[in-house]
């Protein structure tokens, strides 16, 4: 027999469940693929030879793979394509990514035009390798976007300073846990995601870089 003291306290579970609701939504916004590609657009640029330079290729990466993106995103829902930012339904993200490959493919056109440095060359090429793969596997499962910005992220920052960058793989799986968390995408999806991120994004950006 369960007695009153030992019934489930309501209240505490609602307000914990309320908190990780907050925590995951939190991870979900701050490391979303476009602050993510920020982040390593700069960081690959400060790794370059003349970092100052390097920065100048890193902002020129981010107009092209974050901000136009950004900027269509935010059309999108004010035309009512979509609902969010993270454009949650699978079939409308099969009109996002052929815009933001086009985007990302004109940035690659200028940075080929103006002799950009060989590793950040690599690191716009290898953003579109991965949106080519994930496209055709998006027509048919919802893959993992954050989880794939991710962990290509890490990778290139892994071939750029060393592998002691893979200690931030943590980051990833917390990623996933908030995309699952929020019902945006099952474990599968999160993981698949990652797998596609790191290997594709890993190998283009080694090969194109050496």
């Amino acid at each position: 027999m369960t007695t009153l003291d030992d019934a489930p306290d309501v209240t505490v579970t609602t307000t914990a469940s309320s908190r990780r609701a907050w925590v995951a939504r939190r991870v979900t916004d701050g490391l979303d693929p476009k602050n993510v590609i920020i982040a390593v657009s700069l960081l690959t640029g400060l790794a370059q030879d003349h970092p100052l330079t390097g920065l100048a290729w890193g902002v020129e990466a981010i107009v092209f793979a974050a901000v136009i993106p950004v900027a269509y995103i935010k059309y999108g829902i004010k035309s009512g394509k979509w609902s969010d930012r993270h454009v949650g339904n699978r079939q409308r993200r099969l009109l996002l990514i052929p815009v933001i490959m086009a985007s990302v493919s004109i940035g690659i056109g200028t940075m080929l035009w103006l002799d950009a440095p060989r590793q950040m060359l690599a690191l716009v090429v290898a953003m579109l390798a991965t949106l080519a793969v994930l496209l055709p596997i998006t027509a048919f499962w919802k893959i993992s976007v954050h989880t794939s910005v991710a962990a290509g992220s890490l990778a290139i920052l892994a071939c750029a300073y060393g592998p002691m960058v893979w200690l931030a793989v943590p980051l990833v799986g917390v990623v996933a846990w908030s995309r699952v968390f929020l019902s945006a995408h099952t474990l599968a999806q999160t993981v698949a995601g990652g797998c596609v991120g790191a290997i594709v994004a890993g190998c283009a950006f080694s090969v194109l870089s050496s």
